[in-house]
């Protein structure tokens, strides 16, 4: 009845859902000498286990609280310019000529992509006339190629009816 207790704590252990208490039993078992021959290679394993809660580390750790200080006043004063950055330009604000600055800039702006947008218009409109011309040029290019083929139809018709 016990070695069956002990190989489904051992289940519930390799499944991970044992309690403190159920570890403590098998640790137990795995402590004492009359450990079943088949759990045998488990022994070590809790040996372990008991032998490393027993360790301590025993070496002094030193402590220099002295520049955290000057850390935690940099880090404050950091977060006060910070602060000073975001609040001073809202609570002074820009100037009535500040503004007036702005006003004209951005008329500026507005006039020039209104001339910007008629040279464009008349860019395209160009464009579109240079369309036209490519198109006249190529017919033209056409038309001269099957002029130079008429000639020279003429000239081996002529040699064939012998006219001059």
């Amino acid at each position: 009845m016990v070695l069956n207790n002990i190989e489904e704590l051992l289940e519930k252990y390799n499944n991970a859902e044992t309690s403190l208490k159920e570890e403590a039993q098998l640790k137990a078992y795995f402590a004492s000498d009359d450990v079943a021959p088949h759990l045998e290679h488990y022994k070590p394993l809790f040996q372990y286990f008991s032998l490393s809660q027993q360790e301590q580390y025993t070496k002094d750790v030193p402590l220099n609280t002295k520049k955290t200080k000057l850390y935690q006043w940099i880090s404050v004063a950091a977060v006060a310019v910070l602060m000073l950055g975001l609040i001073v330009p809202q609570v002074i604000g820009p100037s009535q000529e500040e503004l007036k600055q702005q006003e004209l800039a951005m008329a500026t702006y507005n006039k020039t992509m209104e001339a910007l947008s008629l040279v464009s218009i008349g860019m395209n409109e160009g464009k579109q006339q240079l369309n036209s011309l490519a198109l006249v040029s190529d017919n033209l290019n056409y038309g001269i190629e099957g002029a130079s083929k008429l000639s020279e139809f003429s000239k081996t018709t002529n040699k064939i009816f012998k006219n001059k």
